[in-house]
């Protein structure tokens, strides 16, 4: 009925009536886009451009940010689909980590919410007497969550199976992943913040040092302790204390910490008294390395002991696996993601896609298995520009309109429910458990984003009279962090169920409209 109708309106011409089947075959495959289709294509789209609410507008003006500087996209998600705000929809900008509530819909999608990712173990002799005479081999696969705890219960495993002592080395094949070496300095110059780590493919305890300070005023002292434990580290077990009247203030960098040298850390500073027990987690130099240190020590501190070294190799063709960890699920790790934010889980992600789609992880079959879902699902919306799909970056782009088109279809997906409870609750928890209005407590579930050019939301709000209405909210300007209450006041908006904003000019946004985004943005947090 569908192909009869359109094929009449096309008045029967051949190369109408091609152009029409394909959008039909189109439609056909992907229910979802085609009743979507009339609000995510900008073709579609009625020739105004409306204004913004007024608490918008006033919060911009108290940020001092031009209204200009905001692109927004709210929806209604029910049968009718109806645009209640489209403003600047088509302009691409930069996200920041809104981002990654593409990479893990389509990792959702794609790979589907039980997806489990393995990290393999190999011997090339059997143990006898206590001693493995021979290699044990660890191969990673991308497993974005190989925290201390698995790491431990994968160190006992092996020596409830009776190996004491390996006799040979123990060799870490990380080949399923193939990255470029980067300088981890140079988007921010803070290479010591765990969220500038590169992604591995044996990426243990997200290759991130986690030191614990307790001070004893006895002593005179804070006693430190690491975790995991780090073989072949040099890691002092103090640091001084401050003087007793020393407010705890800026604590870390009081510590003067030296962090620069692959097999050690140091601390030139003290420790304030004042500050009871801090946590402090950072990247150490040579993050490469860290697998090799983490695992050593932690075999180690079982008890065990190895003859040779810890080094990258590859696991010997036809060799069969004497037991796997398996990772926790997809849903689990897009939870983790999406609400605390996580960069370097949301690019394991984005590499597993490249290595699903085309054998091989790398940077460039994640955007083209990216690309290639994109098109597929939304064949009229400009596919987003990625660059590592966690939205820690200069280039990455995408539309509201783009954003609030996905939303829409995944609305009314079966991944929807993973997606959902995946996101921040606004007054609840994740990045936006301190948000205090009681009016939007608990309404809302929404992807925040941050760096110091770009704030943004984006997700799903529940307003008070029982709508449901997908929003996005992208800011790019050099005060963007301070238009947040923008955002959070266009979200109160949704909540309250306003009246739409007035239409400001009676003429259509271009959809292929561009604005430079400032090239210096960097990570605020």
């Amino acid at each position: 009925m569908l192909v009869k109708t359109i094929a009449t309106a096309a008045d029967a011409r051949p190369w109408a009536l091609a152009s029409m089947a394909l959008i039909a075959s189109l439609m056909l495959a992907n229910p979802a886009w085609a009743q979507g289709a009339r609000t995510t294509n900008p073709e579609a789209q009625a020739p105004v451009v409306q204004g913004l609410p007024p608490a918008v507008e006033a919060a911009l003006q108290r940020a001092k940010v031009p209204r200009d500087a905001l692109s927004a996209m709210v929806v209604e998600l029910d049968a009718r689909k109806v645009n209640k705000l489209s403003y600047r929809a088509d302009v691409p900008v930069n996200p920041a980590s809104v981002m990654k509530l593409v990479t893990t819909y389509a990792a959702l999608d794609l790979l589907g919410p039980a997806y489990t990712w393995e990290t393999a173990f190999f011997m090339d002799a059997p143990p006898q007497d206590g001693a493995l005479r021979g290699n044990l081999y660890i191969q990673g696969s991308g497993d974005p969550k190989l925290v201390l705890e698995r790491l431990w219960l994968s160190m006992r495993r092996l020596r409830s199976m009776g190996v004491t002592v390996i006799v040979g080395d123990i060799v870490l094949d990380r080949s399923a992943f193939e990255i470029p070496p980067r300088d981890a300095a140079l988007f921010d110059g803070e290479p010591w913040r765990p969220y500038n780590v590169t992604p591995d493919a044996l990426l243990v305890n997200f290759k991130a040092l986690n030191m614990r300070f307790v001070p004893d005023a006895a002593a005179g002292v804070a006693r430190i302790s690491y975790e995991p434990p780090m073989g072949s580290m040099q890691l002092p077990a103090t640091v001084a204390l401050a003087p007793a009247s020393t407010p705890c203030g800026d604590w870390q960098t009081a510590l003067k910490a030296e962090l620069g040298e692959p097999a050690r850390i140091g601390f030139a500073g003290s420790f304030p008294q004042a500050c009871g027990e801090r946590e402090w987690a950072v990247a150490p130099a040579e993050p490469n390395g860290f697998a090799a240190r983490a695992i050593e020590g932690m075999w180690r501190e079982l008890g065990g002991k190895i003859t040779g070294s810890v080094h990258d190799g590859k696991v010997p063709v036809g060799l069969k696996p004497v037991f796997t960890s398996a990772s926790p699920s997809l849903a689990e790790v897009v939870r983790d993601i999406n609400k605390y934010s996580n960069n370097v889980m949301t690019q394991q992600v984005f590499l597993t896609l490249g290595l699903k789609s085309s054998g091989r992880g790398t940077w460039d079959s994640g955007r083209q298995a990216m690309n290639q879902w994109w098109q597929r699902r939304w064949p009229l919306l400009p596919a987003p520009v990625w660059d590592n799909g966690a939205g820690l970056s200069r280039d990455e782009r995408v539309t509201a309109r783009g954003l609030a088109g996905m939303l829409e279809t995944a609305w009314t997906s079966p991944q929807m429910p993973e997606l959902l409870a995946s996101l921040p609750i606004v007054g609840v928890d994740g990045t936006l458990r301190r948000v205090n209005n009681a009016s939007t407590k608990g309404m809302a579930h929404l992807k925040t984003g941050t760096l110091r050019d770009v704030t943004s939301l984006a997700g799903i709000v529940h307003s008070a009279s029982g709508k449901r209405y997908a929003l996005v909210g992208v800011i790019n300007h050099p005060q963007a962090p301070q238009a947040r209450p923008a955002l959070h006041a266009l979200v109160d908006w949704v909540v309250a169920d306003a009246p739409d904003a007035p239409e400001r000019v009676a003429a259509r946004a271009p959809a292929a409209a561009t604005d430079a985004v400032p090239a210096k943005a960097a990570p605020r947090r």
